[in-house]
């Protein structure tokens, strides 16, 4: 049986998502081959925010160490456009947007924190709760257009009565390594209950004025969210 070549694509840089992912895959024990691709990174300065909904990225080994560790295929690449053809599935877990050069041709998985395609952009996660719209991850092959290729699964953040904002963010991010890391899973068995819902802007990182509102929204958020599924979707098309 050939071996499923899978090429990961992140940062040259320590990364807590890509050795999640990594770990998650290997311990699986698919037989899968893993090969990293190692893109730039840019270190910016320190946003400031009002509550960090993921944990620290740069707590991790760098994907060099996995490599060693794991005795896995490593390739640093100057560009995304560096990334070869070799593998049969490309997954994402750090990256910026890829160049179209880099897309053509490849199947690229990603996984947004939000639902496409009502939540896109940045900050999902907080925007979906400040707009009363359901939290969820997305799994979807990428194309040249941001947030808009073929989705494979969406899956719903489901929310508990003694959830703070905090607990909820966890559950959230945790799910969306899942959805990474058994890929596969969710290839052979798709689910998108959001199917029919509209078509939302692509926001941007959320402004620390609009933040302010966040802890108010995750109040009402939790109120709504106990509607029937049924009828909490239905809201979102009227």
């Amino acid at each position: 049986m050939r071996l499923i070549n899978i090429g990961i694509i992140t940062y040259n840089h320590n990364h807590l998502k890509t050795a999640q992912v990594v770990k998650n895959i290997i311990k699986r024990d698919k037989g899968y081959s893993l090969k990293l691709y190692a893109l730039p990174f840019v270190s910016r300065a320190q946003r400031q925010v009002l509550f960090n909904h993921r944990p620290p990225q740069e707590n991790a080994e760098h994907p060099k160490e996995l490599a060693e560790k794991y005795n896995l295929s490593f390739k640093t690449v100057s560009a995304d456009t560096e990334i070869d053809n070799t593998c049969d599935i490309y997954i994402i877990t750090g990256a910026g947007i890829l160049s179209p050069q880099c897309v053509r041709n490849k199947k690229i998985l990603n996984c947004h924190s939000g639902i496409i395609p009502m939540m896109r952009g940045l900050d999902s996660f907080k925007w979906a709760i400040y707009e009363q719209k359901p939290v969820g991850n997305t799994l979807h092959f990428i194309d040249e257009q941001v947030d808009k290729g073929e989705i494979i699964s969406v899956i719903k953040t489901e929310i508990l009565k003694e959830d703070t904002i905090e607990s909820f963010a966890g559950r959230h991010y945790e799910n969306e390594i899942e959805m990474l890391s058994n890929f596969d899973k969710h290839l052979k068995n798709p689910q998108n209950p959001f199917r029919e819902c509209e078509t939302g802007r692509a926001f941007r990182r959320m402004p620390i004025a609009v933040e302010q509102e966040l802890s108010k929204c995750f109040d009402e958020y939790k109120t709504r969210d106990f509607i029937p599924r049924v009828l909490f979707e239905g809201a979102q098309k009227t």
